[in-house]
């Protein structure tokens, strides 16, 4: 494929992308971005200022390459047991990502959506995604999700008390209280850091997902990174338990 604005070496692994076997649905755990700064002697702060510039890309590209829907694990439930100060800077980060990035989203036609329990948040911060995924509702080139204050067992224990209420036990039924019902299970997960985990992300969708783990810390994970990983994504046979 043909990717406006990669160059050199990047570009040339585009060109072995085959269109028609990309998946439909990419998941992304952002994982590493304290050990990037502690690598470089820097406060952790700075490798999460430096990974919200990486999954800028990483939407920019999946936009680009025709992906349908891109879920980034940003916030989990267990990271609020971080320290205050980090916890504070992550929800401000969030607070200046989701103002910076409304622009370029509407500009390239891409819609947001948040999966999580935002209720948790601080109220000025549940404003602020409201209205954001107001202002891009109209999107329909990618489908961006942040799974913000996200929490696997949190999500799936939320669909089993919906569909008791509802009185009707099945597939069908679960998925309906899922917190974004309508959108795939993914095609593929990523996870960077090296670490070869789940980590509560996404427990019942990923039933039949194909897995990526690559040592490549989240910050560092550029385009020809990402572009490696939908390459071996192109390179499996899916059988979904099938013989």
């Amino acid at each position: 494929m043909e990717i406006e604005g990669l160059k050199g070496k990047t570009a040339e692994l585009a060109r072995e992308l085959q269109k028609e076997k990309l998946p439909r649905h990419v998941a992304v755990i952002m994982d590493g971005n304290g050990r990037w700064a502690k690598k470089r002697g820097l406060p952790r702060v700075k490798g999460h200022e430096k990974g919200a510039k990486t999954l800028r890309k990483v939407v920019e590209l999946s936009a680009k390459l025709g992906i349908q829907y891109l879920t980034a694990f940003a916030f989990s439930k267990e990271n609020w047991e971080r320290p205050r100060e980090e916890i504070e800077f992550l929800m401000d980060l969030l607070r200046r990502y989701l103002k910076n990035e409304i622009p370029t989203l509407i500009k390239n036609d891409i819609k947001l959506e948040v999966a999580g329990d935002l209720e948790e948040l601080p109220e000025d911060l549940q404003e602020k995604i409201k209205d954001a995924i107001r202002k891009t509702s109209a999107g329909k080139r990618l489908d961006f999700i942040l799974a913000i204050n996200y929490g696997g067992r949190a999500e799936i224990l939320r669909a089993a008390k919906g569909m008791a209420q509802e009185g009707i036990f099945s597939q069908e039924s679960f998925r309906k209280h899922l917190y974004l019902p309508h959108v795939p299970d993914p095609d593929l997960l990523i996870r960077t850091s090296g670490e070869i985990r789940i980590s509560n992300f996404l427990l019942w969708q990923i039933a039949y997902t194909e897995l990526y783990f690559t040592p490549v810390l989240w910050p560092d994970f550029n385009e020809r990174e990402y572009i490696k990983a939908l390459l071996d994504y192109q390179r499996r046979e899916r059988r979904f338990g099938r013989v």
